[in-house]
């Protein structure tokens, strides 16, 4: 398979997925018959495509010992099955070539600035495409059909980036028992204020998305719910040295986006095996 500066940097998690596609899902098996509780993982951007998300639901599974599925958010828009592992571009139109994640300039740790015109330009071609599957409409359609197939007891959901922001969304519900929220997109005091769940948060030191004074607000928002029948149980961590994008595309040569990366990872294990226990 080809490779690129990508692969050598460190953006591509060590190892090779276990699991298997099932109806345009990425599938991550626990032991067979168990039912009890499942998770769903939410992509980021870059979508199923990215080997990254793969990994970590076949890590999840592994250490929750419980079924994980990764849906297509952008529901078939595009597939790169026959690319590098390293490349990821699931929403761009048929035609364009597709980018590898580095072309997009995004930092890597703190203190590295992000390039918002080479930004810009790669997904302004692809805001149809994330218009057409916004968090509103991107995720019921898959859990319903999981559901009526499944029947699993409880569901949570670990989201990354765009798909930290479909779990907030959704939070607003009871669709899930729990969620785990890694550096989201775009959100309001009201989406959070909807929160009907319990929720962990892992957040980066400088993110691009979720801005520091929306990070603090979001915790004041739970936090204020203390002793009211509204209130749900949360937690917030901060991880030093990281940026948007670490709990999901590290790169590991770097001590501190590493150690932040295995601390948001234990971070959800650890909130799931607390909030929906076997």
């Amino acid at each position: 398979m080809a490779s690129c500066p990508d692969c050598k940097k460190g953006k591509v998690l060590p190892g090779k997925p276990t699991g298997r596609m099932v109806n345009d899902a990425y599938f991550a098996p626990g032991p067979e018959g168990n039912s009890s509780r499942a998770i769903i993982l939410l992509t980021d951007i870059f979508g199923l495509d990215l080997i990254n998300s793969k990994i970590l639901a076949d890590i999840i599974s592994q250490r929750l010992q419980c079924d994980v599925w990764v849906p297509d958010l952008f529901n078939g828009s595009i597939s790169h099955s026959d690319l590098p592992d390293c490349y990821a571009d699931p929403l761009a139109p048929p035609g364009r070539p597709p980018v590898a994640v580095d072309q997009m300039k995004v930092p890597d740790r703190v203190g590295e600035k992000v390039n918002m015109v080479n930004l810009l330009f790669h997904l302004l071609p692809s805001i149809p495409a994330i218009f057409r599957n916004r968090p509103s409409v991107a995720q019921p359609r898959f859990i319903q059909k999981l559901q009526s197939e499944k029947n699993y007891e409880k569901l949570g959901a670990v989201g990354y980036c765009f798909g930290g922001t479909i779990a907030v969304k959704m939070a607003a519900t009871t669709v899930f028992r729990s969620i785990v929220v890694c550096h989201p997109g775009s959100l309001s005091e009201k989406e959070i204020e909807a929160i009907k769940i319990p929720s962990a948060w892992a957040c980066a030191e400088e993110d691009i998305a979720f801005k520091p004074r929306i990070r603090r607000r979001a915790e004041e928002i739970l936090a204020e719910r203390k002793g009211k029948d509204t209130f749900v149980d949360y937690e917030f961590k901060d991880y030093k040295g990281t940026v948007h994008g670490f709990a999901a595309r590290p790169n590991l040569e770097y001590d501190e986006v590493k150690a932040g990366f295995e601390g948001a990872l234990e971070q959800t294990i650890q909130w799931f095996e607390k909030t929906i226990p076997v």
